[in-house]
């Protein structure tokens, strides 16, 4: 190996070091990951070739000290050993100029900030980043709790019209414990390429009472354990072998200022949407498209796939990551 840079062949090491400690285990995803002392970070990591990642979350996974880290460049997240890197506490203002704080924290007059429940409403039914940047379109599906199984034939039909598709996916814990079967052959389908996943959190529980008014519903309800609803979930996708994504989608798209805000001091993005099919006009280019692949809205994944199949949705589709400016 002396033809490789030392400092190359220490990434490389150091890589499969982690690929082999923080990947499930072959036996099957059903057997959970031990994951102890969850907790917030907001760190500053430098990897062995000096590469910069933020760390957002701190646990003790199978043993191991393990972060949650974003790419301030590409928002990408990852699950890495603590011991490769060198991290250190930083703070919003030290982060500023990255693209992930201004995707956390639009300024005033950018694109993403009306949508960002701020713009003269206490009160937003489509909270959180509505459009993305750029041509296509970005496909997003929600798991809502649900009685019913997944719809697979959906996304199979999905997969073989447009391969590789990525589709950001908003999880609720509640639907993970219920679904066990249906997510395992999501990973599944995750793994050998079928599609590409993103895994937006949902809330835990996703609140929601019949006729109670949008203000006093869904994770804005009195009372209501917002750290568990974010952390439960994550710490799921984290035991049955997915990675977080940085973004979460509140349940019903409903937020107000304050819960915004509470959200972003949690260093995670809202994520809206601009084109609920059965509810909005037909989506254009950048627009997040919104379905229910859970078996609640068979309505919507006809349109989808009408629209799919007659050539009427922008392509291409792009990962979530992407939308942001």
């Amino acid at each position: 190996m002396d033809h490789i840079p030392q400092r190359r062949a220490a990434a490389l090491f150091w890589a499969l070091a982690v690929l082999l400690a923080i990947a499930p285990s072959a036996r099957g995803r059903e057997a959970a990951r031990r994951l102890v002392d969850y907790r917030p970070v907001f760190l500053e990591c430098h990897g062995p070739a000096d590469e910069k990642r933020l760390a957002i979350r701190r646990m003790r996974l199978d043993g191991e000290t393990v972060a949650l880290t974003v790419d301030p460049a590409t928002l990408e997240t990852r699950l890495e050993m603590e011991s490769v890197w060198r991290c250190l506490e930083t703070t919003e203002a030290e982060q500023k100029d990255t693209r992930f704080l201004r995707a956390l924290r639009p300024r005033p007059g950018d694109p993403d900030e009306p949508r960002l429940a701020a713009a003269g409403r206490s009160l937003s039914i489509s909270a959180g980043l509505g459009h993305g940047a750029g041509a296509g379109s970005f496909l997003t599906g929600d798991l809502c709790p649900s009685r019913r199984p997944l719809d697979r034939e959906f996304l199979r039909r999905l997969a073989e019209l447009a391969p590789g598709a990525p589709v950001a996916l908003s999880v609720s814990g509640l639907w993970i414990e219920r679904h066990g079967a249906d997510f395992d052959w999501l990973m599944a389908e995750a793994a050998n390429g079928t599609l590409r996943i993103d895994w937006v959190g949902h809330s835990y529980s996703h609140p929601y009472v019949p006729r109670l008014a949008d203000g006093q519903n869904y994770l804005l309800r009195p009372g209501l354990d917002l750290d568990a609803e974010i952390f439960r979930v994550e710490r799921l996708l984290i035991e049955r072998g997915a990675t977080p994504s940085v973004f979460f989608r509140f349940p019903g798209l409903v937020a107000d200022a304050r819960l915004m805000e509470e959200l972003r001091r949690r260093h995670l993005i809202a994520l809206g949407a601009d084109a609920w099919l059965v509810l909005s006009p037909p989506p254009r280019d950048g627009s997040i498209v919104l379905v229910h692949p859970n078996g609640n809205e068979p309505a919507g994944l006809r349109l989808f796939s009408r629209l799919l199949e007659q050539g009427r949705l922008p392509q291409p589709f792009r990962r979530i990551e992407e939308a942001p400016e």
